[in-house]
């Protein structure tokens, strides 16, 4: 187990009174707060005075990125299941678009079988992006993650195999459960991640097992593009991805993070 620096669990939610809030977890109840995702990353946390229930409120994506990275074949065991390759000398990467985003107890739709009879799950650490960065050292990597949540790289596997490259297989919509919160104060690097089917174990691993430390990804990307405030980086998923089907429940559990939980339609 991991020694924890003090967390903090950030959640973004709708309100009964139908607007979009920020908040900070407490037990069963969210301290509200008047501040955007800006001032957040910037630690400038404004208290409105106002506590709601946990229970109360319809919980939202954690951020809205301007882009999901994603980091595929960086556990061995997965690239070998998937056709992939466990030894590459630089990241497997792809995008996914933000219309695949949805949140805590969201629906996975499933595509018309004309166009794909083979989509699973991933569980995956995702990291948010706290601050612009570009050409990042790997020693400073870490300073640019603002905290952790939980992603689901819900895929089309047959169209990855087919195509030859992963945007559609990848990009679907709702192909993106992302949530439910934020937490802040962990060291991402050594996370267990345990994925169930119908409360069945599927997926089982650790971030300390991945083929790329988490600051490599974080520099080596940054080198391609700038990273912005709420970025995405999806880690990529241990082995055991399997097909889901319509009626399924998916439950993707990181340690310190929670429990995402989706539904398949």
């Amino acid at each position: 187990m991991q020694a924890l620096q003090k967390t903090q669990m950030i959640v973004r939610y709708r309100h009964p009174n139908s607007k979009v809030y920020y908040g900070i977890v407490e037990g069963d109840e969210i301290i509200q707060l008047s501040s955007d995702f800006t001032e957040i990353v910037k630690d400038e946390l404004k208290y409105d005075g106002t506590r709601v229930k946990y229970s109360d409120v319809k919980i939202l994506e954690p951020v809205i990125p301007s882009k999901i990275i994603n980091f595929g074949w960086t556990y061995a065991e997965h690239a070998n299941e998937t056709g992939g390759k466990a030894n590459l000398k630089e990241p497997f990467l792809f995008l996914k678009p933000t219309t695949s985003l949805i949140p805590e107890h969201g629906e996975i739709i499933l595509p018309p079988s004309d166009l794909t009879n083979q989509v699973e799950m991933e569980g995956e650490v995702a990291l948010v992006i706290g601050k612009r960065g570009k050409n990042i050292k790997e020693e400073e990597a870490l300073d640019y993650v603002f905290g952790c949540t939980i992603f689901n790289d819900v895929t089309a596997r047959d169209l990855t195999i087919s195509d030859p490259q992963f945007t559609r297989g990848k990009g679907f919509d709702t192909f993106g459960p992302l949530g439910p919160c934020i937490v802040k104060g962990l060291d991402p690097t050594n996370l267990s991640i345990v994925t169930k089917l119908n409360g069945k174990i599927v997926q089982e691993g650790n971030t300390n097992q991945m083929s790329f430390s988490i600051p490599f990804l974080i520099s080596w990307i940054s080198q391609v593009m700038t990273l912005e405030p709420g970025d995405i980086l999806a880690t990529g998923s241990p082995s055991g991805s399997c097909p889901m089907k319509s009626g399924d429940t998916v439950v993707v559990e990181v340690e310190y993070i929670g429990k995402l939980i989706n539904y398949v339609k």
